[in-house]
């Protein structure tokens, strides 16, 4: 597991995550539809060409999964029970088809918790940017990091 454990992470830290990913128009049609949202700027060209943005933008829920996926190596791969919640999401800048996204994340702060000794809570906060460093999304994010198996 390439993830962190509770114990691994401190407030202050942050990562720069290496993976970027290109969104694709295929991408965010397939999102779009799979999750019901007939948004026209996300689906019609026409309609969204006449906008403020000259053509589609990407569905910012995809963007917010995707920067969540991207830090998944780095932070989590194998090493949290479950997200907690997701605060203070903000879209200052959209997502167009053929950008490409990364991500870095900042530890805020963290804590035992009150239930189970064998995990922690850890907020988070990630932000998205193009490969020109425009911020797209920014966001806060609560998980439950398992802690460190004990030896046997």
């Amino acid at each position: 597991m390439t993830g962190k454990y509770f114990e691994d992470l401190e407030a202050g830290m942050t990562f720069k995550h290496s993976a970027g990913r290109t969104v694709t128009e295929f991408d965010n049609v397939l999102f779009s539809s799979l999750t019901m949202n007939t948004q026209p700027l996300h689906l019609n060209e026409d309609f969204a060409s006449r906008t403020e943005f000259g053509g589609r933008v990407v569905n910012g829920i995809f963007t917010l999964g995707l920067v969540v996926g991207l830090t998944v190596s780095d932070l989590s791969e194998g090493t949290i029970l479950t997200n907690l919640g997701y605060d203070k999401v903000i879209h200052p800048h959209p997502t167009f088809h053929n950008d490409t996204i990364y991500a870095e994340s900042e530890v805020l702060e963290k804590r035992e918790s009150k239930s189970r000794p064998d995990v922690g809570i850890v907020r988070l906060r990630h932000v998205g940017r193009k490969a020109d460093g425009t911020i797209v999304i920014q966001f806060e994010r609560t998980a439950m990091f398992l802690k460190k198996p004990a030896p046997r």
